[in-house]
């Protein structure tokens, strides 16, 4: 039901190490003006759509679809919104569940935890967010990181996000870090668009000098999101097992996770750490995960670093009865808020196969359709 598709022995070790324990689920929402650039993202149908995304999916995640809420998940272009996924497991096994303000337009509401940040400019302008905010945020992941995971040693922390626009920040941060990463991140497009992607990466980057400290790379071209979810884990990772619930964006927070502990000499578990996302990300055609993984190894910048283990859920929607999860075996929407790891935990913590996901989540999807329809 998963599979590992880079550093295989680490990976398998981590499933053995956490196998039958159950995780706390912690979810970071963040904004980016990158998002409301027409076409960037699928992750609501309209620039406007797309202000509500994290608010949405964050109340969907907590109450499930029997709740009316105050912001119902935005119309996508094709699909359902992958937090369907993490709310069907969520809800089986009893994960709890933490989520997190990191910088939203619209407060979600939901019992939620505001960490005093602020929504990031567009990428493009050099300047996303103030340096004070960004190292106030990550002092706020360093301190839930070891708040989250100081009853948890043998357990682990699912560390996921929603930060529509999140893929070209997550460029933006690889590049900035000097690691080879144009053409290779996904989108919850169908084909993935890299054109526009890099070229407002370029225009970003073009504003800063080559060589950056991490934070204020985060400060010039980042999301909020990365380094409340880039503390976290490094303070988690001293303690219990990390879960970066993602593709591209969590392998952005990994590389800004190994250049702030080497530029502020922190100490942190690099074996603690996995990445785990969908199937749909990981055997993505027209983008190049798995190749974006290994390049973390392979850093311009800096020798040391290290590729993580990067894991799959192998969950398919091939022979779903639902058209709008069948879109994911298109390409569309493909993960978010931590889908990926939710199957992955449903599969480490209680064993479950393929049949008991799907039927989980075809019960969420169709609780939610008959919500609509009332």
């Amino acid at each position: 039901m998963i599979r590992i598709y880079t550093q295989i022995e680490q990976g398998e070790a981590w499933v053995r190490r956490y196998r039958g324990s159950l995780p706390v689920f912690a979810c970071v929402l963040g904004f980016t003006e990158t998002c409301l650039i027409p076409g960037i993202s699928a992750a609501g149908l309209t620039p406007e759509d797309r202000k509500y995304t994290a608010c949405a999916d964050a109340e969907f995640l907590y109450y499930g679809a029997a709740h009316q809420p105050k912001y119902p998940l935005p119309p996508l272009t094709a699909g359902a919104s992958p937090v369907v996924i993490s709310r069907a497991v969520v809800e089986k096994l009893k994960i709890p569940v933490y989520i997190f303000n990191a910088g939203l337009p619209l407060v979600p509401s939901v019992p939620i935890i505001d960490l005093g940040g602020a929504i990031a400019r567009c990428l493009s302008t050099g300047a996303a967010l103030e340096i004070a905010t960004v190292k106030h945020l990550f002092a706020q992941g360093l301190l839930w990181g070891s708040q989250l995971s100081a009853n948890i040693s043998h357990s682990y922390l699912i560390l996921s996000e929603c930060v529509v626009g999140g893929t070209t920040t997550a460029l933006a941060i690889l590049t900035g870090l000097g690691i080879e990463a144009a053409g290779k991140v996904n989108s919850s497009h169908a084909v993935c668009n890299h054109e526009q992607k890099w070229a407002v990466v370029e225009a970003g980057l073009a504003k800063i000098p080559t060589s950056v400290d991490p934070l204020e790379l985060v400060a010039a071209v980042g999301d909020p999101m990365q380094v409340v979810v880039a503390g976290m884990a490094i303070a988690a990772s001293r303690r219990c097992g990390v879960l970066l619930a993602g593709g591209t964006q969590m392998l952005a927070v990994y590389a800004l996770i190994q250049a702030i502990a080497q530029a502020y000499s922190l100490s942190w578990q690099p074996e603690a750490i996995v990445v785990g996302t969908t199937r749909w990300v990981a055997e993505d055609s027209t983008g190049a995960t798995v190749d974006l993984s290994l390049s973390l190894g392979k850093n311009s910048v800096n020798q040391s670093q290290e590729t993580p283990p990067l894991l799959a859920t192998q969950l398919s929607f091939a022979g779903s009865r639902y058209p709008q999860l069948q879109a994911y075996e298109q390409g569309f929407v493909k993960e978010g808020v931590g889908a990926g790891a939710a199957c992955i935990a449903a599969y480490i913590s209680q064993n479950w196969q393929h049949n008991e996901l799907l039927t989980a989540i075809e019960d969420q999807f169709e609780q939610l359709m008959n919500s609509l329809s009332h």
